[in-house]
């Protein structure tokens, strides 16, 4: 018997956002959740037990990364993904398709799968839907994603029609091939739905993906350069055509804000590059909005990033010193951070969990937003820019 299970613990019921608890063979997951993206099994700067102590339930692996570095043969030898970076919660890896075409502008997609090349070392590969299950069944993740054909902002009806059927098509033979692995007991594949920006392709396709049964679905290709109103529109029709009783999934979004609207409109899991890499970058996330600690402005500012912030940066260090140590080009502000802003945004979720538990979720969001998009914080970054 499959040890996944999802469980909806409670309804919003001036919304439709929703508290669960997913269970996986590392453990149980509290959503609505963010994962911590760790492309190459690693969160950038930190190590797993910083992750744990910052309260992350699941992380994200990159199967494309991984199969080109340092194989998944090799991972499969150490006994697992979990085994290999000294991790016992959950994680999901993402097929990597998303990787193939951002990074290899002369990949060919074909019915078949997908040809490129190596951003390593130029040699050549090709990833089938059966290739990326053998992939992720050696991973040994948790939960893992099927080889879907995400197309860019803007695309052509035609193009992205194509993209569509490659991957209703390409689910299908992954759904297949998954179920022939001893493994599928401890591993759950979801159900991607594409589409582009045409709402009659995502609701063939979603359509499409609930008739194969998955446990699970992920909403793709949005945040990709599309209107933010139009984002929401799509993502809003296409929760509609959903299961309630199965998760939902947003890949790739978001922002702090972007995620309180998700939630609110019935999404369940996020995961994002934004918390890190904007922190490696010099800007941090707050509840005033974002904050660049890399600023002149902070160069003799004594108080934390957030004086009600509980992480290990705010709780023993201050703006001007995190400051000092980004203009002193020092790894530790890097990691400062990365800690902080990785603790806001795991510390959002749970707050957002517990709102919808005590049924005041409606009106913390508008006071959340409110806070967030009215600060001094937005004037400033708006002068730097």
């Amino acid at each position: 018997m499959n040890s996944f299970d999802f469980k909806i613990i409670k309804n919003d019921e001036k919304s439709s956002a929703r508290a669960g608890l997913l269970n996986t063979p590392h453990g149980q997951i509290n959503t609505p959740v963010f994962m911590p993206v760790g492309t190459q099994a690693s969160i950038k700067t930190l190590c797993t037990k910083e992750m744990e102590d910052l309260g992350a339930e699941l992380i994200l692996g990159n199967t494309y990364h991984l199969y080109l570095r340092p194989g998944h043969k090799l991972i499969e030898k150490a006994g697992g993904l979990h085994k290999f970076i000294s991790w016992q919660k959950p994680i999901l890896t993402d097929s990597g398709g998303y990787q193939v075409f951002s990074l290899n502008p002369l990949a060919k997609v074909s019915q078949e799968g997908v040809s490129f090349k190596s951003y390593l070392d130029g040699s050549a590969h090709q990833f089938t839907p059966e290739k990326v299950i053998e992939i992720q069944h050696s991973l040994e993740a948790d939960l893992i994603m099927p080889l879907d054909d995400c197309v860019p902002y803007p695309s052509s009806y035609p193009f992205t029609r194509r993209a569509t059927e490659y991957t209703m098509d390409w689910a299908k033979r992954s759904k297949f091939e998954h179920e022939k692995n001893e493994k599928k007991e401890k591993q759950t594949l979801f159900g991607i739905i594409q589409g582009g920006i045409y709402p009659n392709l995502r609701e063939l396709c979603a359509e499409f993906m609930i008739d194969l049964d998955f446990p699970g679905f992920a909403l793709g290709g949005l945040s990709v350069g599309e209107p933010n109103e139009m984002r929401w529109e799509l993502v809003e029709s296409t929760l509609g055509y959903l299961p309630e009783e199965k998760p939902r999934y947003l890949m790739g979004v978001g922002t702090p804000e972007d995620i309180v609207q998700a939630v609110a409109k019935g999404v369940d899991m996020f995961d994002c590059v934004l918390p890190t890499r904007n922190a490696r970058n010099g800007t941090v996330f707050t509840r005033k909005g974002k904050m660049i600690i890399k600023a002149a402005r902070y160069a003799e500012d004594f108080a934390p990033i957030d004086e009600k912030c509980g992480c290990l940066a705010c709780q023993n260090y201050s703006r001007a010193y995190i400051r000092h140590l980004f203009q002193s080009g020092e790894i530790a502000g890097l990691r400062l951070a990365t800690i902080h802003s990785l603790y806001f945004y795991l510390s959002l979720m749970k707050e957002i969990r517990e709102e919808i538990l005590q049924g005041t979720f409606v009106e913390w969001k508008k006071k959340f937003l409110e806070e967030y998009n009215s600060s001094e914080l937005k004037e400033e970054e708006e002068k730097i820019k």
